[in-house]
């Protein structure tokens, strides 16, 4: 028996405790994952491989090992934001920019009392399961990944990007369709940022399993160590002017667990600091970024250890280039708000042809048919953004994604630094909760972003005469 949408919205916004693991044993645990990845790898290969791991991971600091109380839609909505500007193909459909509402049936109260995935969630096709365990992985993880850096820098803004986005506009390959290839890469950049004052960067990886594990399941089997041990040799190939200064999340994500759904993270710690910005001119982020093609191949020098220094591939920001970076990354995160409220051809001011411009200018992505065409009020503040209707179990719901007005001008009009002045200005004064009126489960974001569901009253079924 199908379950009432209306049962489903009142889920939705129901807040649910996740489980966060982040221990010193986990840190111990993941070592030893990633040495049996290691001897595989020698046994497979006929040789050792030496694949270099972020050093020095620790568990989070203690008030950041806190369980996580939030809602499923929360949960859904962080997922949402990060992924608007994700290549998924030239097609990018509406699926794909609502990508997010597939898991609307998928969490809900385990018997634990913690977050835990569905009867539904239990049960994907195959060929999805796993999309799912990487897509809820990256929502539960970056959830965990915000707040942390949220309760580090309580006094400034986050914005979450897709790494990969960020990376294209210096370390593309040529070609028809300008890609990192198989280089190893964080999944994410979250940017901590307060305008006049440098910015912090963190590097994030966030994975997820299906592992049902047992008392029989060895440390060295666990898809959890194992994602992490992985993790940290993707985190391994970003720095930021040097090797090692950069601070990095770990995140891997136990869809299954027995206690509830879990979150093992761990930390590198790091400066990660971005140079202050002008508000104008051709260093600000309102002016298009100069072209910079930073090294790859053995562009890391590690210090000298056992009295040889060495060298490693990796994304390499050279000390000269962060404030371009800085740039970069603040226009990425420009275009990713925009792609969020259904603009069109306005993203492809913020990018460059390698980031995929061109994408936006032939009006080729989701947007293409969810332009931004609406508009809905939340307390005093009105949104502007794109909608769409769905049917939930046969019943009509409409689902709204948008940003704050005054900041949608701003972003529409290429001035992405007024746009950070008047974000900071307006956050006191933005609605939140995880309901509003006449609307079912809300996601507000601090940086003045909505994603809304609502049901919509059937229509009159009946042929005019």
């Amino acid at each position: 028996m199908s379950v009432p949408a209306e049962s489903i919205l009142a889920l939705l916004r129901h807040q649910i405790p996740v489980r966060v693991n982040s221990t010193a044993s986990l840190v111990m645990d993941t070592d030893k994952a990633a040495t049996a990845i290691a001897r595989k790898r020698a046994r497979e290969r006929g040789e050792e491989e030496r694949v270099p791991r972020k050093p020095g991971l620790e568990p989070l600091q203690t008030a950041e090992q806190n369980d996580l109380a939030t809602t499923p839609w929360e949960l859904l909505g962080v997922f949402a934001r990060a992924a608007t500007l994700a290549r998924h193909g030239r097609g990018r459909g509406l699926a794909e920019h609502w990508q997010a509402l597939k898991y609307c049936q998928a969490l809900g109260v385990g018997a634990s009392g913690y977050l835990a995935l569905t009867e539904e969630g239990q049960n994907p096709e195959l060929s999805y399961r796993g999309m799912q365990a990487r897509e809820l992985g990256r929502a539960l993880g970056l959830a965990i990944a915000q707040r942390t850096v949220r309760a580090r820098f309580p006094d400034h803004l986050v914005s979450t990007v897709d790494a990969e986005s960020v990376l294209l506009a210096g370390f593309a390959r040529s070609g028809p369709r300008p890609s990192l290839g198989a280089r190893p890469r964080p999944d994410f950049f979250i940017e901590a940022w307060k305008p006049g004052e440098p910015s912090r960067l963190f590097v994030v990886t966030a994975n997820g399993n299906h592992q049902k594990t047992t008392k029989r399941t060895g440390k060295t089997d666990r898809s959890a160590f194992k994602q992490l041990a992985r993790a940290s040799e993707r985190a391994e190939h970003f720095h930021l002017a040097e090797w090692n200064t950069t601070p990095c999340l770990l995140m891997s994500t136990e869809l299954l667990a027995k206690e509830g759904t879990t979150v093992h993270a761990l930390q590198a710690p790091g400066q990660g600091l971005l140079p202050v910005r002008s508000v104008t001119g051709r260093d600000s982020a309102d002016a298009v970024p100069s072209k910079r093609n930073p090294p790859y191949a053995n562009a890391v020098r590690v210090p000298a250890r056992a009295c040889e220094e060495g060298f490693h591939d990796g994304f390499l920001i050279p000390r000269k280039d962060r404030a371009w970076f800085g740039q970069v990354l603040a226009r990425t995160s420009a275009a990713g708000q925009l792609a969020f409220a259904g603009a069109g051809m306005e993203i492809a001011q913020y990018l460059t042809s390698d980031q995929g411009c061109k994408h936006y200018e032939q009006r080729t992505f989701a947007g293409s048919s969810s332009v931004r065409d609406a508009e809905h009020c939340f307390g005093a503040t009105r949104f502007f953004g794109t909608d769409q209707v769905f049917r939930l179990n046969r019943t009509r719901v409409e689902a709204f994604s948008g940003v704050a007005e005054d900041l949608y001008q701003l972003l529409v009009e290429g001035k992405v630094e007024a746009y950070r002045r008047r974000a900071y200005e307006l956050r006191p004064t933005l609605p939140n909760g995880a309901t509003a009126p006449k609307w079912g489960a809300v996601s507000f974001g601090e940086d003045g972003t909505v994603m809304a569901l609502r049901i919509l009253p059937e229509r009159d079924k009946r042929c005019a005469p």
